[in-house]
């Protein structure tokens, strides 16, 4: 007989996420003071001020790290990370060099150098990159990094098509050991949909109208809408919370470490809906508050958007959607710096593609739920194509007042902490648009699994229902 289940203490689970960013900001304060000269302990300050959203202090605690310890290599790979969420690019890449020149096999480093430059014939990196590649590789992230980086080369030398066969090189590893699963992933997108109804005659949630949740699949233009939106004075950007699943899971007391699972979702129907509002809009503290809004960009919360209404039915709700074959190719293309399971279907294109079906499927029934004046989309090429006309529709859905700046969300100055980082600092361009089709024949695969889903012809172009 198995011994019974541990308790599931919903109270403290519930106190530990709504404190938890609060909780990290007072230990850095407290260890920066404790520790000023040395560079170990301040390079764990700017990991905590990192992940609790202040990139403008963590970046000046690696800068100190790496000037007190300049012979560590870490100090001057993470001020590097730092360096590109700001914008600094230049300075960005000079940090990975030195970080290569003390420990020339780490393999992040080259994938983050890679990306902050532009590879050209005179300078690159592909001899030594080839010799890193080679080799066993049993946990699959070596080669992804260094075969990542492989396939910017190509792309940024014009060859597509070999680009993308290093792609699949580089995750032929990870592919193997990854754990994903169609059937099961099926399974918990249909028990996200029945939230709408399980929480449907529960008593409504908190009244505060400050989130503004911006959802959908990675790499699809979430970012991009996070930028026009808190581009407004009267928004602030949270960034990628991932709170709002911590909590309702906490809440709905089921027990095991936070991920994202079907006996969740069914346990929701009896979660105290406005206790969850207010637990969430507290556990993103300290980064909100200081303006009348703020906006989560969490693409994995479009499993929650019924419930995130029902929860707080002021708050707004956006989905942005882009063309399926371009939202798989992009996502393939893609390393995620996450361990959560929700994301091995990147490590296969046509995992990608099932994945990118799912999420089609999702969304459709979302538009189809939930209320239109707290639940919109807004299409990627649509922004790209009407940057004003699709920026004026986003602002009034979510209540706010145009303004100009809106569409210079370019020149916000804020960090971003997501591989969008370059082009989000860029204004629109319309290069993205039809990607895919420069790779040819090896994205066919992906092609048919959307065509049968209904998604695209079968030469891959769009179907809109």
């Amino acid at each position: 007989m198995r011994p019974p289940a541990p308790a599931v203490d919903i109270d403290r689970g519930v106190a530990d996420a709504v404190g938890r960013l609060a909780q990290m900001r007072l230990v850095a304060e407290r260890t920066a003071r404790a520790n000023p000269r040395d560079g170990m302990a301040l390079n764990a300050v700017g990991n905590a001020y990192r992940m609790t959203g202040a990139h403008d202090l963590a970046l000046g605690f690696f800068r100190l790290a790496a000037q007190l310890q300049p012979g560590v290599a870490e100090h001057h790979y993470q001020l590097g990370v730092s360096l590109q969420f700001a914008g600094e690019f230049d300075e960005a890449a000079r940090a990975f060099e030195r970080t290569l020149a003390l420990s020339p096999t780490q393999h992040q480093a080259w994938f983050s150098l890679v990306s902050v430059q532009k590879q050209t014939p005179e300078r690159n990196h592909l001899e030594r990159l080839e010799s890193l590649f080679a080799g066993p590789d049993p946990d699959g992230m070596r080669t992804l990094h260094v075969g990542h980086a492989l396939a910017k080369t190509y792309e940024d030398l014009g060859e597509p098509v070999r680009s993308f066969e290093w792609l699949q090189k580089a995750k032929a590893v990870k592919r193997r050991r990854s754990a994903y699963a169609w059937a099961q992933e099926r399974v918990l997108f249909e028990a996200a949909k029945r939230t709408a109804e399980t929480t449907a005659s529960t008593a409504p949630g908190d009244p505060s109208g400050e989130p503004i949740f911006v959802v959908g699949l990675p790499r699809t233009g979430t970012t991009l809408v996070d930028r026009i939106i808190s581009s407004h004075p009267d928004v602030a950007s949270a960034g990628e919370l991932g709170h709002f699943p911590l909590v309702a899971k906490r809440l709905a007391g089921t027990p095991g470490p936070l991920s994202i699972e079907r006996p969740t979702f069914e346990a929701l129907g009896r979660v105290d809906l406005a206790r969850l509002g207010r637990a969430y809009v507290d556990s993103t503290r300290p980064l909100t508050g200081h303006t009348p809004r703020f906006v989560d960009k969490a693409p994995i919360n479009v499993l929650f958007a019924a419930l995130m209404h029902r929860a707080l039915p002021n708050a707004r709700v956006v989905c942005v959607r882009r063309d399926p074959v371009d939202a798989c190719v992009s996502n393939f293309r893609q390393i995620f710096p996450t361990v959560h399971p929700y994301y091995d279907y990147v490590y296969d294109l046509q995992n990608t593609a099932r994945q990118v079906a799912l999420f089609e499927d999702l969304a459709e029934h979302w538009r189809a739920v939930l209320p239109a004046e707290r639940y919109t989309e807004i299409r990627y090429e649509d922004l790209v194509e009407d940057q004003e006309g699709e920026t004026r529709r986003l602002l009034a859905f979510c209540g706010l007042s145009w303004d100009e700046r809106c569409l210079a969300f370019h020149e916000n100055k804020a960090a971003v902490a997501t591989p969008s980082a370059a082009q989000v600092r860029a204004p629109i361009y319309k290069s993205s648009m039809g990607r895919w089709r420069r790779y040819g024949d090896l994205v066919a695969p992906a092609v048919e699994i959307l065509a049968r889903a209904g998604l695209v012809e079968a030469d891959g172009s769009p179907r809109r229902r």
